[in-house]
């Protein structure tokens, strides 16, 4: 197949373009906005894209004519979007319907949109793939708007929801793991909201399934995540245990008392059997994965090493 990833450099990104070049042998182009990248691999072909340029991205889907179209491209700074909500609609909402367009014209092309648990409003959960969403913040409230514009369009395609979303890449943005080890490398006490609970999801492991996904031909809105649920304060304590920290420097607060711009759902953990049915795959839980990026980190196999060596394609 040929396979066109957007937002590349991202941490899903990179993950993706390895486990697709790990695991098939398909052509792989990735895409970015940044007008150079960091693969080197022969592996990859590389070609900037801002998915919001409808002209630029019209260009590049009819020439490439890819077989699957997987934009993970995305404005995920949940308390960024409730600021400037004309950017998050314009990445989010637009920029997939931006590759709609010409992907309808390509025969059997399918489309992987990723989504969030932001669209459910945490309080009637646990959540399968059935539940009625219910966003509680413009982030949310736009990635529900990406899932409507895709099921709702002529293109084949598939939606995945997945939530706290960790691992290590090359220049990623940080996620909660990366601050709580940073925070906890500091060796100062801090605070962890308690009332916030989801299932934390190993970037790797999304990566895996999502191309699993694709490998059976998979359509409609499928839940990949890890499949243990855990607040906040306690996924903090667990990875201060596994990476060798002491656990009592974290101390729990509320959402109320840290005061965020954007409202988060309390409890909007996931029903995984629909996606672990349909691909006899089950994600790591939290000691697991844990210990896996433990083990990535101390390998030093998550930077440029990583992109372009042979030895791992």
């Amino acid at each position: 197949m040929r396979v066109m990833i957007t937002g590349a450099h991202g941490l899903l990104g990179q993950k993706l373009a390895l486990a697709f070049a790990r695991e098939t042998g398909d052509e792989l182009l990735l895409t970015d906005i940044a007008p150079r990248t960091f693969f080197i691999n022969k592996r990859f072909d590389y070609q900037q894209l801002d998915i919001t340029q409808l002209s630029d991205v019209k260009s590049l889907v009819s020439a490439y004519r890819p077989d699957v179209i997987v934009n993970t491209a995305a404005m995920t700074d949940v308390d960024g979007c409730e600021e400037d909500k004309l950017a998050a609609w314009r990445l989010n909402v637009d920029g997939l319907k931006n590759l709609i367009i010409p992907a309808r014209r390509i025969d059997n092309c399918r489309i992987v949109q990723l989504s969030s648990d932001y669209v459910f409003n945490g309080r009637t959960g646990p959540y399968d793939e059935s539940s009625r969403p219910n966003p509680v913040s413009y982030y949310g409230k736009s990635k529900l708007a990406s899932e409507n514009a895709m099921l709702e369009s002529p293109v084949g395609g598939i939606v995945v929801r997945t939530q706290v979303l960790y691992g290590a890449g090359y220049e990623v943005r940080q996620n909660f793991v990366a601050w709580v080890l940073a925070q906890l490398e500091k060796g100062a006490p801090f605070r962890v909201v308690d009332d916030q609970r989801g299932n934390p999801t190993l970037a790797d492991d999304l990566a895996y399934g999502i191309l699993k996904l694709v490998e059976r031909g998979a359509g409609g809105v499928f839940h990949v995540s890890g499949p243990e649920s855990i607040d906040r304060f306690s996924f903090a304590q667990k990875i201060a245990e596994i990476f060798g920290f002491d656990p009592g420097m974290i101390s729990p607060t509320s959402s109320a008392e840290i005061g965020q711009a954007a409202n988060r759902p309390p409890d909007s953990t996931f029903i995984t059997l629909k996606f672990e049915a349909a691909c006899n795959e089950r994600l790591s839980d939290v000691t697991r994965g844990l210990e896996r990026l433990r083990q990535q980190l101390r390998d030093g196999a998550t930077h440029t090493d990583l992109l372009s060596d042979s030895r791992f394609f």
